[in-house]
Order: C-alpha cells, then structure tokens, then sequence
C-alpha cells in the first residue's frame, strides 16, 4: 500500500484507506475520493503540487499534502 503521492503519471489507482482527519478528510471526500473508487493520474506539477487526477469522471487538482492521505493500491 502506498499514497496516492507516490503515483506514477498514467497510472490508474483504486483508494484502499483515507488516513487522517477533520478538514483535510472532509475534504477528500467532499471530492468524491472514498474507499473503492478509481483514480487515474493525468499529471503532476513540475514542482509537484498539485497533482491532478481524474475521479469518476471529474478532472481534479489535489495537493501533495492531501495525496499523502489517501492510501492507493
């Protein structure tokens, strides 16, 4: 298991586990990010914030801070 940080460009993803709590949790989900749902990587950043990913359809834009709480496989 690793975060959705340490994501390969290209790569599709499937979220086990959000870890963590409060705003930063609530917002994840407010996206649309929960337990079983796919996400593809489209790009990162050259500095690498933020990574953008697509979810269920969406096209989103998500901090490095808040990839590092949601567990991939």
């Amino acid at each position: 298991m690793k975060s959705l940080k340490e994501v390969a460009i290209g790569e599709t993803v499937t979220v086990t586990k959000l870890v963590g709590e409060g705003s930063v949790r609530r917002r994840i989900m407010d996206m649309g990010i929960v337990k079983g749902v796919s996400i593809y990587v489209r790009k990162v950043a050259p500095l690498g914030d933020p990574i953008e990913v697509t979810v269920r359809g969406y096209e989103l834009s998500i901090r490095k801070s808040e990839a590092e709480h949601i567990m991939v496989d």
